[in-house]
């Protein structure tokens, strides 16, 4: 049995070790909107009018250190961008907020920006290209790469 190809990954809970630092970074830099806030322990935020993309709690995590490398846990949190411009802005707003870059590929479907969130959590900023243009090998089977992004010329769209 399969999932049914309209499936999607709806929103990301995430247990961060300040409320207030976290929603800056998912509100102020990154640009979701808050839509709800439970007191001081927990917020989500969304874009556009969907309820919540994002969900963040101090629940069990307030004051709390991030995991130490080398254990199990989430890798990343990626957010998909309808285009290069958009991703072009948002990298932009990362970096005026002098939060620095993991790193960033060019997959052939996709370009991706990687960083961290204020708890260490990973975070890729990303668009995808059509379909019709993905790298497939002679056999049609996707080849995805990882090629270098011409950052300067990525950020050259979010003037």
């Amino acid at each position: 049995m399969s999932a049914p190809s309209t499936a999607r990954v709806g929103h990301v809970h995430l247990r961060v070790s300040d409320l207030e630092r976290s929603i800056a970074f998912y509100s102020g830099v990154l640009g979701f909107g808050l839509t709800q806030r439970y007191g001081d322990q927990a917020a989500f935020l969304a874009a556009g009018e969907y309820h919540h993309h994002i969900g963040l709690n101090t629940w069990e995590s307030l004051g709390a250190s991030p995991p130490p490398k080398g254990h199990t846990g989430l890798y990343h949190t990626a957010f998909l961008y309808p285009d290069r411009k958009s991703l072009a802005q948002v990298v932009k707003r990362v970096l005026d907020a002098g939060i620095p870059l993991d790193g960033a590929g060019d997959h052939g479907v996709s370009e991706a920006i990687y960083l961290r969130d204020p708890d260490q959590n990973g975070v890729e900023l990303y668009y995808d290209r059509p379909i019709a243009v993905w790298p497939r090998d002679a056999d049609g089977t996707l080849a995805m790469t990882n090629s270098r992004v011409d950052l300067p010329a990525l950020l050259a769209l979010a003037e």
